[in-house]
């Protein structure tokens, strides 16, 4: 069940003289630094890199975190490798959450130094500036939100996307957002709600305005609750007794921006993979993917992300355990053949 060493051709990416951790029928998973494995890929070679960097907290959690003050200087290294290796096309999308000076009940601005920096010293542009809303996040920080109670919750991240050209990739039409009730009716009857005719606002309102384009153009704020509990990663942690990574975000997100930004067939990477959801979205999209992650346990068990469901405890149990010992793992060959032919349509 093991992998060749050596080359390992991926939609015309390369990864020279490294075995993948695992594969399946899109892409692969390999355990490394994520700067060493950037520097292996051909140049240009990427279409987009979408990633959630370990946050710069205060308090250190189980998947590490570095000082506010060292923060910044260590993404700019990885920063610097991903514009090398993104097409002209390509986009760079970073969920970056905030955090509060420490002592204190004032915000840090290392997130927001962070898209300066980014553009002045790597080359990047940013193309928007997105805002991740997680209506079930916990309140926090705890002393002056719950205790205290001198603070509202900290409830949104910044999406940074970030483009290696101005005229990166992008199709809003591939993520229109559902029309709401009251322009659903206007639709029927247009002439019932408004009239044509240019607005305070300067904003020319056509009888064009109530075509039915197939939906609404999303707004940059993504409201997506962060809420998995019984997903097929969370059963399979439990299974084998791993550790659960502790900062997944939704699939929703990183759907949203596969979408958005590439077209079937592109390569995706995530060089922060956790528990490998940006893989397993691109897998489901028809995109080829790449997983960078330093920690052998939490490659290990990112595989339930793409066994199904119904596959044997004892089964599931093996492959854990093959990419845990450091063995490269061919994940089809754990998968029923009805999921193979699914895969291959």
């Amino acid at each position: 069940m093991g992998v060749t060493e050596g080359v390992w051709p991926l939609a015309g990416v390369e990864v020279e003289g490294l075995r993948p951790s695992y594969t399946t029928t899109g892409g692969a998973a390999y355990c490394g630094d994520s700067r060493e494995l950037l520097a292996r890929l051909p140049d240009e070679s990427l279409d987009l890199v979408m990633t959630s960097p370990p946050f710069a907290l205060q308090r250190h959690k189980a998947y590490g975190g570095l000082d506010q003050a060292e923060y910044l200087d260590w993404l700019i290294d990885f920063a610097r490798l991903v514009h090398a290796k993104l097409k002209p096309t390509g986009s760079f999308v970073m969920d970056v959450g905030g955090a509060y000076q420490k002592g204190v009940p004032a915000r840090s601005l290392y997130h927001l130094r962070l898209p300066i920096r980014f553009c002045d010293e790597v080359g990047f542009f940013l193309a928007e500036d997105f805002y991740w809303f997680n209506p079930a996040k916990l309140p926090s920080p705890i002393e002056w939100v719950n205790k205290r109670k001198i603070r509202a919750k900290d409830s949104v991240n910044n999406l940074w996307w970030f483009s290696k050209t101005e005229w990166p990739k992008a199709d809003v039409s591939k993520v229109l957002a559902p029309y709401s009730d009251r322009m659903l009716k206007l639709m029927e009857d247009p002439d019932k709600f408004y009239k044509p005719g240019v607005r305070p606002s300067g904003h020319d309102i056509g009888k064009g305005f109530a075509k039915d384009n197939g939906g609404a153009i999303p707004s940059n704020l993504l409201q997506i609750p962060n809420t998995e509990s019984n997903g097929g990663y969370v059963a399979g942690c439990k299974l084998v007794g791993a550790d659960r990574h502790p900062a997944r975000f939704p699939t929703k997100l990183p759907e949203f921006f596969i979408r958005f930004l590439t077209d079937p067939g592109d390569t995706v990477l995530d060089i922060f993979a956790g528990s490998n959801t940006t893989g397993a979205v691109a897998e489901i999209e028809g995109r080829r993917w790449l997983g960078f992650e330093e920690r052998q346990d939490y490659v290990a068990a990112s595989v339930f992300r793409f066994l199904p469901k119904d596959t044997p405890a004892a089964k599931m149990q093996a492959a854990y355990e093959a990419v845990l010992s450091g063995e490269p793992v061919d994940l089809t060959t754990y998968m029923p053949q009805t999921e193979l032919f699914d895969a291959a349509e």
